[in-house]
């Protein structure tokens, strides 16, 4: 069968093929471009093209020199000029010295002719010799002298001013004097084109005039800001139709500097503004700054369009929205702006040039995820402040929400957080629902732009929604023809439409649900109320994560983003709607039981396991509180209480064996096994009851063992349980004997397991012969360590020696093991008040000396030793 795809997808795949082919052409453009500029001749007297004649010769000149392909020969290297550029440096340097010294100094000894006559000469000369210089091909010591006539400009403005004009303000001089310098110094360099240094000296001191002239005037912060974008959109200008790379880019920093400083003083005026009224003002500032960003967006490259539409739209934004933020009570400010934000989207029906509309669909971004971490922080305060109240658990119902969150935020300053949310969430959630309309509309935007046939390197490689790059995609065509080397270069990998619509969703959610939470503290809900409106919640991200994981069960892909997003919420609001839950205990009951029955059904509805498998576990842990629930209620000790955990592993363990190989049974009974876990813990205050619980958990692991699959670890874990709860009751009841009442055990254990190994052989010993080994060896151990006499360490190790001969003639793995520990650890508790006599009398750097000495020998035998713990190990691994 033949697969049509959608209009939408088959247009994407048609621009991205066609951006292929442009990238393909401009590869063979730029190489093309590359091979005549290596055949062009280094000098004139060369003969232009490729000489065929030159191939693999040498250069004139170098005999045995290497071959160089295609006919070029390079030039000769030139004699370095550093040296030079040293000694012109510091003689310009010397001399600016001497003038500003004889300016500051001198200036008072000589009359007001000899002065002048000095400095005009100077300055006259310092001004007519780069012409002269660079007639002559002087160009380092024109330069060199350009930098002094500079700096005697700047000295003849601070003489004028000193001598010729002092009642004049500072400011107002320099405003003046710096405009008079920028046009001398702007023509100068249009006369001295080959001169680098008079042009962007000219732009240096053309950033003054307006800003000292309105501080001169003491003019408001408003017109200070005028006079500041006003320098920016010059310096815009000369960035866009000045000559020069020095020129543009002090232009370029100029503008930036000073456009950063007039966006800063009209936001400053627009967020302190009192009024509308107040407002109106900067929001003109910043209005016209973003038509001259916008301006600046039309003619500049890709990288600086897509910048001027972003500033564009974030001083539009803060334009618009300051007006109306500024009658706005405090919490509410922020709504203003994220409206304006969600509204610069429509751009991308605009006519704006491509980038400056990317720019502007950032900017509008931007906006948004700025709100969105004003809003963020209550929303967290909501989820996590119950965990404050753990300590006034089932103390009483609080008042209201705010008082059952425990937290001290300023809320009615927050009043606008819910709507900002849901606004974000309802442009979110509706590009999700009408995804391809959205596509369709956008489709014109993402389009790979198509390279002009003498602009190679102006190839877009961005692709439409939905589109991906196919394998080897890149700007040197699917194949890599022509990279250099022949390597191929790596793929370009882009999210699909799909992924994105899918995070659309997730988020859509997540905002939607944080809506609704943060909603009931800014309200202070009543805490009933607010319980119930919690649950509610919960239950409604169960529906999208039931629904998306109950279709074909795989729960892959990007269609995924959404059931996924809603499972984590689910949890994660399950855990905080439980935390604040235990402030009453009716309360408590009621939340547990209802996320216990809603997990429970949703892990009964679901089809994929992993999913599945999380509702279960989750329902699991429910069951565990309620049980702990029900033993506070009945004014029990955690103690005393703990055999009632008990009841959700027994329930597991029943549901493990209904499920028997799905793959949800394993999930299911770790939680049991982590409920009796937790009520070992709360039994280990008192022994008797610790007993009681570890005895009934072995019972649950031996129901558990039935089975074949669990039988390797529940039937060793049965045996430890069981051995581990005799001990416990033998030291409950103060026995000093364990033996009489651990042999009774052990031998008909002893002969149950000889009888099996009779009828098969190839039983292992630890079956056979590990449990009444273990009810006996293990309890005398721990008797012994504590016994001041001799007779039970003496009898343990005999026994424990003779198992140990045992184990080893009979090839017993599990006699060698226990019998070699328990004679080892039996003589270590012998020897031990004599290692400690004997380490108390020898000096103290004995012990650290043959630690090192050990060591030294360990590692230099280490192949050894490690081989024969491997044949150790091959050895025990080979016994039964």
């Amino acid at each position: 069968m033949e697969h049509a795809p959608p209009p939408a997808e088959e247009l994407a795949l048609l621009d991205r093929e066609l951006a292929e082919l442009d990238a393909r052409r401009a590869q063979l453009l730029t190489r093309r471009a590359w091979l005549l500029a290596a055949l062009r001749p280094p000098t004139a007297a060369a003969s232009p093209g490729w000489n065929p004649s030159a191939w693999g010769a040498p250069p004139a000149g170098r005999p045995g020199a290497p071959a160089q392909p295609w006919g070029y020969v390079p030039p000769k290297p030139s004699a370095p000029r550093g040296a030079q550029n040293v000694l012109l440096t510091l003689g310009g340097l010397l001399l600016a010295v001497a003038a500003i010294a004889f300016t500051l100094v001198s200036w008072g000894s000589m009359g007001i002719g000899g002065r002048s006559a000095v400095l005009a000469a100077a300055t006259l000369g310092a001004l007519a010799a780069p012409a002269v210089l660079l007639r002559r091909k002087l160009g380092a010591t024109a330069e060199a002298l350009g930098a002094l006539a500079l700096v005697l400009t700047l000295l003849d403005a601070y003489a004028v001013h000193a001598v010729a004009d002092p009642d004049v303000g500072g400011l107002a001089f320099t405003a003046v004097a710096s405009a008079v310098l920028a046009a001398v110094w702007a023509v100068y360099g249009l006369a001295l084109r080959p001169l680098r240094l008079p042009l962007p000296a000219a732009v240096v001191l053309a950033q003054w005039p307006l800003l000292l002239w309105a501080w001169a005037a003491g003019a408001p912060v408003l017109v200070i800001g005028w006079a500041l974008l006003a320098t920016a959109v010059l310096d815009g200008v000369i960035v866009l139709r000045g000559t020069g790379l020095g020129v543009r880019v002090t232009a370029g920093v100029g503008g930036a500097v000073t456009g950063f400083f007039a966006l800063l003083v009209g936001l400053g005026e627009s967020v302190t503004a009192s009024g509308p009224l107040g407002a109106s003002a900067p929001g003109v500032l910043l209005l016209a700054a973003a038509g001259a960003a916008l301006a600046g967006a039309w003619r500049a490259s890709e990288g600086f369009a897509r910048l001027g539409g972003v500033v564009a739209g974030l001083t539009v934004v803060a334009a618009v929205g300051g007006v109306p933020a500024s009658a706005a009570p405090e919490g509410w400010r922020v709504l203003p702006y994220l409206l304006c934000g969600i509204a610069l989207a429509s751009a991308v029906r605009s006519r704006l040039p491509r980038n400056a509309t990317h720019g502007v669909l950032v900017a509008s971004g931007v906006v948004a995820a700025g709100s969105l971490l004003w809003a963020l922080p209550p929303v967290a305060a909501v989820l996590l402040g119950p965990v404050t109240r753990l300590s006034e658990v089932w103390a009483g119902a609080p008042g209201g929400f705010r008082a059952a969150v425990g937290s001290t935020l300023p809320w009615p300053e927050l009043a606008a957080a819910p709507p900002v949310l849901a606004l974000v969430a309802g442009a979110l959630g509706a590009a999700h629902r009408w995804w391809p309309a959205v596509a369709r509309t956008a489709a014109p935007l993402f389009a790979p732009r198509t390279a002009a046939p003498d602009a190679p390197d102006a190839v877009g490689t961005a692709g439409a929604p939905g589109a991906s790059a196919a394998p080897g995609a890149g700007p040197y065509g699917a194949w890599g023809w022509g990279v250099p080397g022949g390597a191929r270069p790596a793929p370009v990998r882009r999210l699909s439409g799909a992924s994105v619509r899918g995070a659309a969703g997730a988020v859509t959610l997540v905002l939607a649900w944080g809506a609704l939470l943060l909603a009931g503290a800014v309200l202070d809900a009543p805490y009933p109320v607010a319980v119930a409106g919690e649950t509610v919640l919960v239950a409604g991200l169960l529906v999208p994560a039931v629904t998306g994981f109950a279709g074909d069960g795989s729960g892959r892909g990007a269609s995924a983003a959404v059931p996924v997003t809603a499972l984590v919420a689910a949890v994660c609001g399950a855990v905080s709607l439980g935390l604040l839950s235990l402030a009453s205990e009716a309360v408590s009951y009621a939340v547990f039981g209802a996320l216990t029955v809603l997990f429970a059904g949703a892990a009964v509805r679901v089809r994929a396991q992993v999913p599945r498998a999380v509702f279960a576990v989750t329902a699991g842990v429910g069951g565990i509180v309620l049980t702990g629930f029900a033993g506070r209620s009945l004014g029990l000790a955690p103690h005393e209480g703990a055999p009632l955990l008990l009841l959700v592993p027994a329930v597991s363990v029943l549901l493990g064996a209904r499920l028997r190989q799905h793959p949800v049974a394993l999930p299911v009974e770790l939680t049991g096994a982590a409920g009796a876990l937790v009520a070992v813990g709360l039994a280990v205050a008192d022994a008797p009851f610790l007993a009681l619980v570890l005895a009934l958990s072995g019972v649950l692991a031996a129901g558990a063992a039935v089975r074949p699959e669990r039988r390797p670890v529940a039937g060793y874990l049965a045996a430890a349980l069981f051995v581990l709860a005799t001990w416990v009751r033998l030291a409950a009841s103060d026995v000093s004997f364990p033996e009489a009442y651990a042999l009774p055990v052990s031998v008909p254990a002893l002969v149950v397991g000889f009888l099996r190994r009779r009828r098969d052989p190839e039983a292992s010993s630890w079956t056979a012969y590990g449990p009444g080994l273990g009810a006996t060896l293990l309890p005398s151990l721990a008797v012994a360590w504590t016994d001041p006499e001799w007779h039970r360490p003496l009898l343990l190790g005999v026994a424990a020696l003779v198992i140990t001969l045992l184990g080893a003639r009979y090839r017993l793995q599990a006699l060698l093991v226990l019998g070699g520990a328990v004679l080892a650890l039996d003589g270590l508790h012998e020897l031990a008040p004599y290692v400690v006599q004997v380490a108390g009398a020898l000096p103290r750097w004995v012990p650290p000396a043959l630690a090192g000495l050990l060591l030294l020998v360990v590692g230099a035998t280490y192949e050894q030793r490690l081989r024969d713990a491997r044949r150790l190990k091959g050895t025990l691994g080979r016994m039964r």
